[in-house]
């Protein structure tokens, strides 16, 4: 019996990546295609240009194809991950009324209001891709996270009148609901034609990008934690139970029915911060790094890597976008002397991620009480060993890394083989798709001196400047007249 294959779609908020795997999660080619700069404003507008996530999609899926040396039709499933806590206005005939409102949208904040006559559909991210590629209105219950009007426990749409309207968004402009992990259509013809996908292939939902990836990194609820490097970066685990009372963590929908993701607060722009330290460093460091044929980042980490555990005291508190409801939020260094360079920025940003997800993870394990074991690291940055060292020595346990490290398309893949019968349950899905690549153990000296560094002083800096911060805010935002 010849090798089938699944294709899987992972759709960020910088990038859509479309990778191809085996039934057994080895994976076989992938395409990224950078998406288009968001367009943001001083209202706190952040919109997808154009309709980047859909043409992105069609130039990912034309180059994995190209790429694939297999026969494109043992592809037996599409697997459609995509980012969260977005808002499409679609509409009837599947293109965009507006541009895709970003998760980092301030009206995400609220329900959606009516805003142009032509708008037929409201829905998520998934869901539009959804109906661009196969024509069906449908969309995972799973990714509607936010306010929309649905029921938290059941995942439907609020049958209470009165708590449906509260959310103002018409009952005929919303998608039907599926399971995560279920068939949600077939790939159309128009579509095959767009983006290569053979046509009448199922289209598979999945749920929640945080979730997906979850799924992927092979998350069980077994005193396991997983930390996602993103844009968004956040910690994560995995139960059966939705309790909406938490304080240090609330629960998502999970990845397949009646699984619930539990979600720690996190860094907004996180893995954007270390983009950041590295545009600030210039263009010396892009010479450099040509001049030894490896990227920027790489070099970075090489030389930071020379510097002691604890960037001789520098910290860095990694609010570079305010949470919605704290707007006053600043990131900032706090602890410069003469020796400090570029690199000891460098790491004390990797070093301040660290410290907030080990803070965050642990308010959450705390709250559940569950003992944290094990450390699972996902996304782009954790390709660097300096990365992945840090998380093992300020979290004190064994943080690994998975062959596939983006996990949201592993997590797709499962999906898509739980959903076509591949697997019949999730244990036995990550046990054949999901394989580690290697552990880093921590050093007990560092963990001792992060720790240290964490409770005397790195939790205690925003008790010290949140009043000072308030004031800036207000100097700025409610100037005197």
């Amino acid at each position: 019996m010849s090798t089938k294959y699944i294709l899987a779609i992972d759709g960020g908020t910088q990038s859509t990546k479309v990778v191809i795997f085996d039934t057994e999660g080895t994976e076989y080619c992938s395409t990224t295609v950078k998406l288009k700069p968001m367009i943001l404003n001083n209202h706190g507008k952040a919109e997808h240009p154009d309709d980047d996530l859909w043409t992105s999609l069609i130039e990912a899926c034309q180059g994995v194809l190209k790429k694939f040396q297999g026969n494109v039709n043992d592809i037996i499933g599409v697997g459609l991950g995509s980012i969260r806590c977005c808002r499409a206005l679609v509409k009837e005939d599947g293109n965009l009324a507006a541009p895709v409102q970003s998760w980092m949208d301030i009206r995400l904040s609220k329900p959606y209001e009516h805003e142009l006559d032509e708008v037929r559909y409201v829905t998520t991210t998934t869901g539009y891709l959804t109906y661009r590629l196969t024509g069906e209105a449908k969309d995972t219950r799973s990714n509607y996270v936010g306010p929309w009007p649905i029921d938290p426990d059941t995942l439907d749409w609020y049958v209470d009148e009165d708590k449906f309207k509260a959310y103002t968004t018409p009952r005929e402009m919303l998608f039907e609901l599926v399971d995560p992990s279920t068939v949600l259509g077939h790939v159309t013809q128009k579509a095959s034609e767009i983006t290569g996908i053979p046509e009448g292939i199922p289209v598979v939902a999945t749920s929640n990008d945080k979730a997906v990836e979850g799924l992927g990194a092979g998350l069980e609820d077994d005193g396991t934690v997983l930390v996602s490097l993103g844009t968004y970066i956040t910690s994560m685990m995995v139960g059966d139970k939705y309790d909406p009372n938490t304080v240090n963590y609330w629960s998502n929908p999970g990845a397949v029915q009646g699984e619930f993701l539990y979600e720690s607060n996190g860094i907004r722009r996180g893995m954007s911060t270390v983009t950041w330290v590295k545009d600030l460093m210039g263009s010396d460091v892009v010479r450099e790094a040509e001049k030894r044929g490896i990227s920027p980042e790489a070099y970075l980490n090489e030389l930071a890597a020379k510097v002691p555990a604890g960037s001789n005291g520098l910290y860095t508190i990694l609010h570079w976008l305010a949470r919605p409801n704290v707007l006053h939020e600043r990131g900032m260094m706090i602890g410069f002397n003469g020796t400090h360079k570029g690199e000891h920025m460098f790491r004390s940003v990797l070093e301040g991620i660290a410290f907030t997800m080990k803070n965050n993870a642990q308010a959450m394990c705390d709250e559940r009480g569950t003992e944290l074991k094990n450390l699972v690291v996902s996304g782009g940055g954790s390709n660097g060993e300096l990365f992945m060292q840090i998380f093992a020595d300020v979290f004190g346990v064994p943080a690994h890394r998975n062959v596939v490290n983006g996990s949201a398309s592993m997590g797709a893949a499962i999906c898509t083989a739980l959903a076509l019968g591949v697997y019949s349950s999730r244990h036995e899905a990550i046990t054949n798709m999901v394989k580690r690549r290697d552990t880093f153990m921590p050093n007990l000296k560092n963990t001792e001196l992060y720790h240290r560094m964490n409770s005397e002083v790195y939790s205690q800096i925003p008790s010290v400047t949140d009043e000072l911060l308030k004031k800036s805010h207000n100097i700025f935002h409610n100037p005197k007249p």
